[in-house]
């Protein structure tokens, strides 16, 4: 089973699960990624900052993370 990720996990945990999924998030606009915020920011959290839906994350994430295996 492929791993995945939630809208309530932090930042960082999200880019420990696989490296590729900064790119993502960066692509997306949350070019913050390595700031200290993302170590205690969700993904939902930070998504509301930069206006971006969380739930299209989720799924764009989950979808790389699915191919990858």
């Amino acid at each position: 089973m492929a791993k995945q990720i939630s809208k309530d996990m932090l930042i960082n945990d999200i880019i420990e699960v696989d490296a590729g999924n900064a790119a993502i998030l960066m692509a997306e606009g949350m070019h913050c990624i390595g700031c200290m915020a993302a170590a205690g920011e969700t993904l939902e959290e930070a998504a509301g900052v930069h206006g971006l839906e969380a739930d299209e994350l989720v799924a764009k994430i989950n979808e790389y993370l699915a191919k990858k295996q």
